[in-house]
C-alpha cells in the first residue's frame, strides 16, 4: 500500500537541513533499496517536502516518519501521513 508523507518546515528549517540532510538521506536510500521509496524531495517554494512509499500498514509509514531525522531535528514541524491510490500513471501488471 502506498503512503504520503508531507513535512512542513519549521521557522528554522531551511537553515538546519543541510546539518541533517545526509542522515536523511541516507535513510531514504536504505527505503529505495528495498524497493519501498516510490518518490522523495523538498517543495521548490521551501514549505517542506513530500515522500511516498510503500508500507504494509499506516502504522509503519507513520513509524518510518517519526523516525526521519528531519522530524527527531525539528525541521519539520509538523508531519502528514495519509494513505494514496495511486490512478495514474497506470502500475504495470
Amino acid at each position: 500500500m502506498k503512503f504520503v508523507i508531507i513535512g512542513w518546515d519549521g521557522p528554522e528549517g531551511q537553515s538546519k537541513r543541510p546539518l541533517h540532510r545526509p542522515a536523511h538521506l541516507e535513510r531514504l536510500k536504505a527505503l529505495q533499496e528495498k524497493g519501498q521509496l516510490i518518490c522523495a524531495g523538498p517543495f521548490s517554494d521551501q514549505a517542506g517536502s513530500l515522500i511516498i512509499i510503500e508500507a504494509e500498514s499506516l502504522d509503519e509509514a507513520e513509524a518510518f516518519s517519526q523516525g526521519d531525522p528531519y522530524v527527531k531535528e525539528g525541521i519539520f514541524k509538523r508531519v502528514e501521513v495519509h494513505p494514496f491510490t495511486q490512478v495514474l500513471p497506470e502500475e504495470p501488471g
